[in-house]
Order: structure tokens, then C-alpha cells, then sequence
């Protein structure tokens, strides 16, 4: 019996960069079908962000045919307002996982970077090199500064491990 394919669509929210990355695992393969990230206008009001984010992962999830969202869960760090603002992100997420039946997965920081890397305690460069270690095709150029993508991909590939 062939087990049936999965696709994650893993996401780093922010209101200036949003990394993302889509994972599709089948059997024991896994490949990346797609990373990047959103650029927010900080200019553009709140309502108009928050609305380009929907945007662009609805389209996503239907391009890709998405079946689940992984995220990392959410902490309090030193600006509350932020905090805030992220939230506004990871809700318009869940609608779109409930509007399109998705399954919303989440991990802790740890976690992710314990999967990722070996170790809970590693830091962004490190989950980096180890994404670009797991899939070397993919040519990350200069957007690879914002470390959003790889982190995306860290998250999302969380996801597929474990479906």
C-alpha cells in the first residue's frame, strides 16, 4: 500500500519579513517545493499587512496543495507589542487552516532546533547551515540574511517529520 503524500507549509511570521517554506513528504522522501518570504510594507496600515498576508498564503496553500501549517509556538519576548502584532499573523494562519481544512501543528523553539540541529540550545546560523547541509540544491542568494527562510524551512520540515 503506498502511503499517501504530505505538504507542509511551514511559517516564520513577522510583521517586516515572513519567512515560508513547503514541504512535501511522500514515504520517506522529502523535498522542498517552494521558500521564500513576504516583505511587508511598514508604511501600509496594519489592516492592509494583515490582508497581504492572508493573500499570499491562501494562494500558497492552494497552489502547493497544502494539508498542513506548522508553526513555532509563540513567546513573549521583549516587546509586548510585537507579541501582539504576531498574534494578529497567527490567527489569519489558523483561519486560513480551518477554511481550508488544514491541520495546524505546532512546535517549541527547543524542539525544532533539538530536530533540526541535535541540540535545543542552537542558534539561527546553526539551524542555517544545517538546512543548507539537508537540501544543497537550493540557492538562498542574498535573502538568506533575514535567516526567516530557514527558519520557515526548519519549521516546516518539523511538520513533515512528524506526520
Amino acid at each position: 500500500m503506498k502511503e499517501e503524500s504530505i505538504v507542509v507549509l511551514g511559517v516564520d511570521p513577522g510583521f517586516g519579513i515572513t519567512g515560508f517554506g513547503v514541504i512535501r513528504r511522500g514515504g520517506n522522501t522529502v523535498s522542498v517545493c517552494d521558500y521564500g518570504f513576504l516583505k511587508l510594507k511598514p508604511t501600509d496600515s496594519l489592516s492592509c499587512r494583515v490582508g497581504v498576508f492572508y493573500s499570499f498564503f491562501q494562494e500558497k496553500i492552494k497552489t502547493h496543495g497544502v494539508t498542513c501549517v506548522s508553526l513555532e509556538t509563540s513567546f513573549l519576548g521583549k516587546n509586548a507589542q510585537t507579541f501582539l502584532k504576531l498574534g494578529f499573523l497567527r490567527g489569519v494562519l489558523y483561519l486560513l487552516a480551518d477554511q481550508n481544512n488544514l491541520k495546524i501543528i505546532e512546535f517549541s523553539p527547543m524542539e525544532i532546533k533539538q530536530a533540526i540541529t541535535g541540540f535545543g540550545g542552537a542558534g539561527k546560523d546553526q539551524v542555517s547551515f544545517m538546512i543548507q547541509r539537508l537540501f544543497p540544491r537550493i540557492i538562498f542568494q542574498g535573502e538568506i540574511k533575514y535567516k526567516d527562510v530557514t527558519d520557515a524551512l526548519a519549521i516546516g520540515l518539523c511538520g513533515a517529520w512528524s506526520k
